[in-house]
C-alpha cells in the first residue's frame, strides 16, 4: 500500500512561546510549512531551527482566508493529506497513524475532536468537531474571519473520528480587535450568509453594542438559509442577553422561551433562563429550569455549547435556590454534587457550611 504524504501547514505571528510545543506535536507529519505574516519576536528562527519550512509574507489588508490560502500554497502538489493547525494548538500523540487509517475509500475531508477551551486543570470545557484536514486539491479557504474550507471538486467524502484530538490553548493576551471589522466585511461581501450574520451579531454582543446585536441576530433568524436549530437557538439566547443588559427582562424571558421552543433538546436555553431567574431572585423558577436542564443527558458536539450548561453550575444554582426555598436537605444534596465536580471551590465549600448551619438551627 502506498504511504500517504502528510503535510501540516499554518500561519504565525509572534508565537515564540508556542512554537516549540506546536512543532513537537506536528512533527509526525512528513513536512511542516508555516507562513509567517510579520513576527517581530523569535518565532521564525525557532521554527526554522526545529525543521519547519517557513516563508515570510505580510498580508495587507489582513484577511484570514487570504493568509490561509497563502499558507496552503506552500504545500507541494504531491501531498496527499493537508493538516491545517494554529500554533496555539497541539495534537494528541499518534495522530498521524490514526489519520492514515481513515484515509481510504476516497475520503478527502475529516472531522475530528477539538477541545476549544480548558479549565485550570486542563479539563476540556468546550468540545466540538473541527474539519481542517483535507486533500491537497479542490479546497480553498473563504471568509475574511471565521474562515472555512470550500470544496470545488466532484464529490466530497467525509470521515468523522473521535480518535484524533486537537487541543487549543490560546494566548488570552492577544487582541481580537480585528474580528469585528472583518466580520462586518464578511457580511458586506455575503449578506445572505447565515453563519457570518450570526457571528457578527455575537461579536456586537461581546462589545456591549446591545441594539446592534439584537438587530443583527434578528436578521440572522430571518435568513432562509438559517435552518440549523442549534445556531438559531444561540441567536435567540444572545438576543435575550442583550435585553437583559438593557434591563428589559420581559423581552429577555420571551426570547429564551423562543430559544427553548427552537431547540428543546439543548440544555443551554434552560440554563440561560435559570441564570436569568437567579439574577432576578426568582428561586422557584431557577429550580424549575435547572431540573428541566438536567433532563437532557446528551451533549451535542458543536461549538454552540456553553460551559455553564455542563459544569457544576446547574447543581450550584439548584443548591442556592433550594436554600432560599427552605428545602435544606435538597440544598445539601445539590451542593454535594457541585462539590464533586469542583472539590476545591471555596465558595461551594462555604455554601455547604452555611446550609448545614441553617439546617441545624431549624432542627433544634
Amino acid at each position: 500500500m502506498k504511504k500517504n504524504k502528510v503535510c501540516v501547514y499554518a500561519i504565525s505571528k509572534n508565537e515564540e512561546k508556542f512554537a516549540k510545543r506546536w512543532y513537537e506535536s506536528m512533527k509526525e507529519a512528513d513536512e511542516v510549512y508555516v507562513l509567517d505574516t510579520g513576527s517581530t519576536d523569535n518565532t521564525v528562527n525557532i521554527l526554522k531551527n526545529l525543521g519547519a519550512k517557513v516563508t515570510i509574507k505580510e498580508i495587507n489588508p489582513w484577511r484570514f482566508d487570504v493568509a490561509r490560502n497563502e499558507s496552503l500554497s506552500l504545500v507541494p502538489k504531491d501531498c496527499d493529506i493537508c493538516v491545517c493547525t494554529d500554533l496555539d494548538e497541539i495534537f494528541n500523540k499518534g495522530w498521524r497513524k490514526k489519520l492514515e487509517s481513515l484515509w481510504k475509500n476516497g475520503v478527502n475531508h475529516i472531522r475530528y475532536n477539538y477541545n476549544w477551551s480548558h479549565d485550570e486543570n486542563g479539563k476540556p470545557l468546550i468540545n466540538f468537531y473541527i474539519e481542517k484536514i483535507h486533500s491537497r486539491n479542490d479546497f480553498k479557504w473563504i471568509h475574511p474571519v471565521h474562515e472555512v474550507l470550500e470544496f470545488s471538486g466532484e464529490k466530497q467524502i467525509w470521515e468523522t473520528t473521535n480518535e484524533i484530538t486537537l487541543d487549543h490553548f490560546p494566548d488570552d493576551t492577544k487582541s481580537r480587535s480585528s474580528y469585528l471589522p472583518l466580520l462586518e466585511l464578511s457580511v458586506k461581501e455575503k449578506p445572505n450568509n447565515d453563519r457570518n450574520m450570526h457571528y457578527l451579531g455575537r461579536e456586537y454582543m461581546f462589545y456591549g453594542r446591545w441594539n446592534e446585536a439584537i438587530d443583527t441576530l434578528i436578521k440572522h433568524l430571518s435568513l432562509k438559509s438559517a435552518t440549523w436549530k442549534d445556531e438559531r437557538c444561540a441567536s435567540m439566547r444572545f438576543i435575550s442577553r442583550c435585553y437583559k443588559n438593557l434591563k428589559r427582562y420581559d423581552e429577555a424571558k420571551m426570547w429564551l422561551d423562543k430559544a427553548i421552543n427552537e431547540a428543546p433538546y439543548l440544555r443551554d436555553p434552560y440554563m440561560e433562563r435559570a441564570i436569568l431567574e437567579y439574577e432576578l431572585n426568582n428561586y422557584k423558577e431557577v429550580k424549575k429550569y435547572c431540573l428541566k436542564a438536567l433532563e437532557i443527558k446528551s451533549h451535542a458536539k458543536t461549538y454552540i455549547n456553553e460551559p455553564f450548561s455542563w459544569n457544576y453550575t446547574v447543581y450550584d444554582l439548584l443548591s442556592i435556590s433550594c436554600f432560599y426555598l427552605d428545602e435544606l436537605n435538597e440544598a445539601i444534596t445539590w451542593c454535594n454534587k457541585a462539590i464533586e465536580m469542583e472539590p476545591n471551590n471555596e465558595r461551594l465549600l462555604n455554601n455547604k457550611k452555611i446550609i448545614e448551619q441553617k439546617r441545624k438551627s431549624v432542627n433544634k
